[in-house]
C-alpha cells in the first residue's frame, strides 16, 4: 500500500472517531412547568396550588439530571406523577414564604417518601430563617417541617406503619428533611448549588420570610417571585412590583410571577380586600418589570382571578370572567414585548427555546 493510501485511511479513521464524539456531547436544557397555578387558598376547577417545578439537564436525562420545586401547594404529588417525576427524586424544595396556599402539599410529598425512600437520601428543604411579624407572631419554616407528620404520629397511623416496617425511619416525614435556611438580604446571595446549577435568593415583600429565588444554569436562567409585591404598601407608587425581584431578573431568560389582574383593583365592583390586592403584582406591571429587567419570557401564574371563574372566593369578576387575552393584553400595556404565557397548570417551557 503507498503512503498516500496510508494516509487516505488515517484521514477516513480520524474523521470516524470526530464525528461521534462531536454528537455525543448532549445539550444543556432546562424545563419550568407551574405545577399550580391557582391564586389563593380558593379551588376553581381542580386547579393544583402554587408551585413551580424546575429541571436541568442535557437530552440524554431529559433535562432532569437536577429536580428542583419552589412550593408546594396543594395536589403537588398528583402533578409530579403525571410529569413522571417520583417525589423521591426531588433534589430540593424551597420556599417563598409560609402561606398554606404553597405549602399544604409537603405533608403529602413527604408521606410518600417516608413511605417508600425512608432510607434516603434526604431532601433539602431552603427556605428563610424564622420571620417575626408586626402583630407579635413568628413565620417559620423550620417548625413547619418539624412537625409536618404530626397529625398521623398523633392519630396512630405512624406507629401502625413502623410495626409493620422497621426500616422506615422512627421520626416520620419530618426525619428525611435537610432544612437549609438563609437570613434575608436586599441584594441576590446563593443559598443552594449543585454542580452547574446555582440558586440565588432575595428578600421580598409579601409577608414576614417572603423570598424571590433565581435559578441559573448553561441552559437559562428563571426566577421564581412567588408572591412579591412593593415595599410601599399602597399608592401612590410607581407600581406594584417588587424591586428587588426586579433586581434579580435583570437578565433572566424567564420570570415566573403570581398575578393579580387590574380588574380586581379597590373601586372597580369586586369588594376585593384593598390591602391583599395591594400586596400583589399587576399583570400590568409585570408586564413594566420585564421589559426593564429585559427577560425573554413572563409566565403568569398564581392567577387572581383564576381563567373562567366567575368570582374570586366570595368576589365577583367586575364585567364577567377573564380569559387567556384579557392577562396578556394587561401584561403588554406596557411595551413588553417579550413572549407573555397566562399559567395553566403544568404549562411547560424548555430551555434553549425550541
Amino acid at each position: 500500500m503507498s503512503w498516500r493510501s496510508i494516509n487516505s485511511v488515517l484521514a477516513l479513521l480520524a474523521a470516524s472517531t470526530t464525528v461521534p464524539i462531536a454528537s455525543a456531547q448532549a445539550a444543556p436544557c432546562m424545563k419550568i412547568t407551574l405545577t399550580g397555578t391557582q391564586g389563593g387558598p380558593p379551588v376553581f376547577r381542580g386547579q393544583a396550588g402554587a408551585g413551580t417545578l424546575v429541571r436541568y439537564g442535557d437530552e440524554t436525562n431529559d433535562c432532569s439530571a437536577v429536580i428542583l420545586q419552589f412550593d408546594t401547594g396543594r395536589g403537588t404529588t398528583q402533578q409530579l406523577s403525571k410529569l413522571r417525576v417520583p417525589v423521591g427524586k426531588l433534589n430540593a424544595i424551597f420556599y417563598t414564604h409560609m402561606h398554606s396556599d404553597h405549602t399544604e402539599g409537603l405533608a403529602d410529598m413527604m408521606q410518600l417518601r417516608w413511605h417508600f425512600r425512608s432510607h434516603g437520601p434526604n431532601v433539602d428543604i431552603v427556605c428563610s430563617r424564622p420571620a417575626r411579624s408586626p402583630a407579635g407572631h413568628t413565620l417559620s419554616c423550620r417548625k413547619f417541617a418539624k412537625h409536618i407528620g404530626d397529625a398521623l404520629i398523633q392519630s396512630g397511623e405512624m406507629a401502625q406503619r413502623l410495626a409493620e416496617n422497621k426500616k422506615r425511619r422512627p421520626g416520620g416525614p419530618a426525619a428525611l428533611l435537610n432544612v437549609i435556611e438563609f437570613g434575608l438580604r436586599n441584594e441576590p446571595q446563593t443559598v443552594w448549588s449543585s454542580g452547574d446549577v446555582t440558586v440565588k435568593a432575595i428578600r421580598s415583600r409579601h409577608v414576614p420570610g417572603h423570598a424571590s429565588y433565581r435559578v441559573d444554569t448553561p441552559a437559562g436562567s428563571v426566577v421564581i417571585g412567588g408572591d412579591a409585591g412593593n415595599d410601599t404598601p399602597k399608592p401612590p407608587r410607581a407600581t406594584s412590583t417588587s424591586a428587588q425581584v426586579e433586581t434579580l431578573a435583570k437578565g433572566a431568560d424567564v420570570l415566573v410571577h403570581s398575578t393579580i389582574h387590574p380588574v380586581m383593583g379597590p373601586g372597580k365592583g369586586s369588594g376585593f380586600f384593598p390591602p391583599i390586592f395591594y400586596r400583589q403584582s399587576t399583570a400590568a406591571d409585570l408586564g413594566g418589570l420585564a421589559k426593564r429587567a429585559g427577560v425573554k419570557h413572563l409566565m403568569l401564574t398564581h392567577l387572581i382571578p383564576p381563567l373562567g371563574a366567575p368570582k374570586q372566593g366570595p368576589f365577583p369578576i367586575p364585567g364577567g370572567p377573564l380569559d387567556e387575552a384579557a392577562y396578556k393584553s394587561a401584561a403588554t400595556e406596557s411595551g413588553y414585548g417579550g413572549n407573555v404565557i397566562v399559567g395553566a397548570d403544568l404549562k411547560t417551557l424548555e430551555l434553549p427555546a425550541k
